[in-house]
């Protein structure tokens, strides 16, 4: 018998490496593709030695993020395929490591690895391959000499960044953030959030901290929220994503525009992470929204959490010096392309006083009187002026109505509590004004189903739905509640 045995061949290599590829596809199915294309394809085997399984990755990054979120559901997995291992050991893996012994190579480098005459040639591993040939198209490779992301605008600096009472919070505090000796220490307002309307002035700001940052030898990157998605998404396809994101860990300071456009449970989850490492190490975070974190209903809480933890200061409309003073720098700058160009101090103050919305339409105005006076040849009057910019005086938004201002007029209207509208109760005296607060919900906000029924106490979006149609019949057929429902919103505009 013992001679058979003698005659069994011993487990090889090769047998480690087919029940390794076993447990990957476990994993894989588990966790999804994306999930571990993120961070497991850059896990390679080694060895199985003494009851140890050695696992190696490519960076310290990530061996603290596998060993920390994943090493308990790694060790179950090989338990079935290994039964002989006590334990996994994930080790970081050197440019110039020795293959594993017996010449053994992972199953993933197996099928990289040239034939023919190349086959001699040791493999490298597959994220030092693709990091290697994709480097030049990674979305975000900031260095001291270039800022990279988002494009930048020269012109929007802190120079011509023009101050008035609605900004000048923003505009001292977004200073402060970048004077070095703020940067060199822990910084103090960390993150740094800031919220404005459409044409206030955010994007200019926080491009003028990005030009401050690198005038200082900062490494800096300014992102929007669709270039952040989309870079990432890139480096998942491209299989760089653990670059990508080391990349950004970086960096000292991170600028980030228009959050609220940040969509995805699984992005929104990375970019947490990635606040989280920054702020943790002491870099410096920067984002703007078009409202303040309370209202960005569909970011997640743990982003939300972070984002309220810093300063967050707002942008209010434009008084009247400020739009003096804008229209003034616009006619400045086009006169350096038309030299003829001439307003008068009337033309000004009428043109400041009516375009009482942003800066991109006082801009739109000079435009206009640009246009007139070139093409007319004729000087610019008030009446002129009246005519040339008519188109923008009836572009004032609509005051923004939110859903908190909603439920609480409805609630003292029907002589009950916010907490009511909000709660589980279904008595007569709570499901009418809970139903056409939704409905006011509906109609005078931008709001979907969704996000209405998570700011009723995380109802289903099919219930707004039943009180909109339910309160919509109403209107149409009982006149005295098609009269509340009037008063309510005259109410609401005009608060």
């Amino acid at each position: 018998m013992s001679e058979k045995h003698d005659d069994l061949p011993a487990e090889g290599p090769n047998d480690e490496l087919e029940r390794w590829e076993r447990v990957r596809q476990k994993l894989r199915s588990e966790l999804g593709d994306a999930i571990f294309d993120s961070w497991f394809a850059g896990l390679e085997f080694d060895r199985v030695e003494n009851g140890l399984l050695h696992l190696t990755v490519p960076t310290k990054f990530l061996k603290s993020w596998v060993q920390s979120r994943y090493q308990e559901r790694i060790q179950a997995r090989t338990a079935s395929e290994f039964p002989n291992v006590e334990r996994v050991v994930i080790e970081l893996r050197t440019p110039n490591r020795k293959p594993p012994r017996d010449g053994a190579t992972s199953v993933a480098q197996a099928a990289s690895r040239p034939r023919l005459a190349e086959a001699s040639a040791p493999a490298e591993p597959a994220i030092a391959v693709a990091a290697s040939k994709r480097a030049a198209k990674t979305a975000v490779r900031p260095d001291n000499d270039q800022m990279s992301g988002s494009p930048l605008d020269r012109r929007l600096s802190f120079a011509t960044f023009l101050v008035g009472p609605s900004n000048q919070l923003a505009h001292a505090a977004a200073r402060r953030v970048v004077e070095p000796r703020q940067c060199d220490n822990a910084p103090l307002f960390n993150p740094f959030y800031t919220h404005a309307a459409v044409g206030l002035g955010k994007t200019h700001l926080l491009q003028a901290m990005a030009h401050e940052a690198a005038n200082y030898k900062r490494r800096v990157v300014y992102l929007t929220a669709e270039k952040f998605t989309s870079s990432f998404v890139s480096a998942i396809s491209a299989q760089t994503s653990i670059l990508f994101k080391e990349t950004l860990r970086g960096i000292d300071m991170l600028i980030v525009d228009d959050v609220q456009f940040l969509r995805g449970e699984w992005i929104q989850q990375e970019f947490c992470h990635i606040l989280n490492a920054l702020i943790d190490a002491g870099r410096q975070i920067v984002v703007a929204a078009d409202r303040p974190p309370s209202e960005l209903e569909t970011l997640d809480e743990r982003v939300l959490s972070r984002l309220k933890s810093g300063l967050c200061v707002d942008i209010g409309p434009l008084d009247e010096g400020l739009r003096f003073k804008i229209v003034e720098a616009r006619i400045s700058a086009a006169r350096q392309k038309q030299p003829t160009f001439a307003v008068s101090p009337e033309v000004v103050t009428y043109v400041a006083k009516t375009i009482t919305t942003n800066g991109r339409d006082l801009e739109g105005a000079v435009n206009r009187l640009l246009a007139h006076s070139t093409l007319n040849g004729a000087p610019l009057s008030i009446a002129t002026a009246e005519a040339a910019i008519r188109d923008l005086v009836q572009t004032q938004e609509p005051k923004r109505v939110k859903i908190e201002d909603i439920q609480r007029l409805v609630a003292s209207h029907y002589s009950v509590s916010r907490n009511d509208i909000l709660s589980a109760r279904r008595t007569a005296n709570v499901v009418r004004p809970r139903q056409i607060a939704m409905y006011l919900s509906k109609v005078l906000t931008p709001r979907s189903l969704p996000e209405i029924g998570r700011r009723f106490g995380g109802r289903d979006h099919t219930t707004v739905l039943h009180a909109v149609r339910k309160i919509e019949a109403l209107v149409a057929k009982d006149r005295q509640v098609a009269e509340v429902i009037e008063l309510l919103k005259r109410v609401l505009s005009e608060q």
